[in-house]
Formats: structure tokens, sequence, C-alpha cells
């Protein structure tokens, strides 16, 4: 059997750890939720509980991925940053999933800021991007923020066309 350790890293504001329990029911609150659409919501709880197992298990196949993102000042869980290749992506990505209470603080940006830094220092990475769909406002913004550009589209065959949006590499990064 297998092991594999999801590492916890920190920001001024954030700790970035592995997911739990506790994380659920913030979650199956945001996928019943219309705030879900740009990540394949609304669902129902079980398609949640799938959706964030996969979550975990990327850890385990890839050896990296999502990290769970807690307050530091009030414990409260925010949502998924983190670095992310499932099967059928075109490239490593850098990706961020707030729940509705953890929108407009800045915690993509600075969750994603740390998860890149994480895949250049850590695993080496030299390039990485972010997916986002084209009426994703939101997303875009933070997109701007971390200095990624837009780089082409992707169709996915569930979402349908993204926007590719190219971060910088390590040495400008």
């Amino acid at each position: 059997m297998s092991t594999f350790t999801i590492p916890t890293l920190e920001t001024e504001r954030l700790i970035l750890r592995a997911p739990c329990a506790g994380d659920m029911e913030h979650e199956y609150r945001f996928y019943a939720s219309k705030a879900s659409h740009f990540v394949g919501g609304p669902i129902s709880a079980e398609q949640t509980w799938r959706t964030i197992a996969s979550v975990i298990g990327h850890w385990m196949l890839r050896g990296f991925g999502l990290w769970a993102l807690e307050e530091k000042a009030t414990g409260t869980y925010q949502g998924r940053t983190g670095l992310w290749h499932p099967e059928g992506w075109p490239e490593r990505e850098i990706g961020w999933t707030l729940m509705e209470h953890g929108q407009g603080k800045g915690y993509a940006t600075e969750a994603a800021l740390k998860a890149r830094e994480y895949a250049y220092t850590k695993l080496g990475w030299k390039t990485a991007i972010s997916l986002i769909d084209p009426a994703n406002e939101g997303s875009i913004n933070v997109a701007k923020r971390l200095s990624a550009t837009p780089d082409g589209t992707f169709k996915h065959e569930r979402f349908g066309h993204m926007h590719v949006w190219r971060h910088p590499g390590p040495e400008a990064a």
C-alpha cells in the first residue's frame, strides 16, 4: 500500500492544508448553488463527495494537487487552490475555487502565488497554465494579478471552450 503526504504551506492570512471531512459542509452548499457553475455545478451531494475525493486522489496519482484554504484568523474553510493536472487537461495548471464567503478578499491570488512558488521551487516546473471560462471575470482578474497572460484556447469535453492563461516562468515569477 502506498502512502502520500500533503504538505502544509502558509501565507500571511491562510493555511494551505490537506482537505478534511470538516470542509464538506461548505463544499455541499457551494456545489448545490449557482455559484459553482464555472466548476461543473450545481451538482448533488453525492457528486460533490466524488469531486472532493478526486481532489484528494490527485495527490496520490500525481504527487501534487489542490490544498484546502483555511483562514488563519478564524479557522474557516475558504475553498481550494493548488496544482492540477487530471486526465484530459492540456498541461499542469494552477487552479482555484473559493466558497462564496471567501471571494473578494484576495485569497485566490495569495494562495495561488504560494502554490506556484511550490510548483517552481519544490517540483521544478518550468511553466503552468490556468484554464478559465471566458465568462469568469473573477478568475480572469486573479490570473491578471498573477501576471498570467492569454495563451490560446482549449476545448474541454465537459466544460467547453476555456481560455488558457500562461503563468510567468520561475525566472520571472
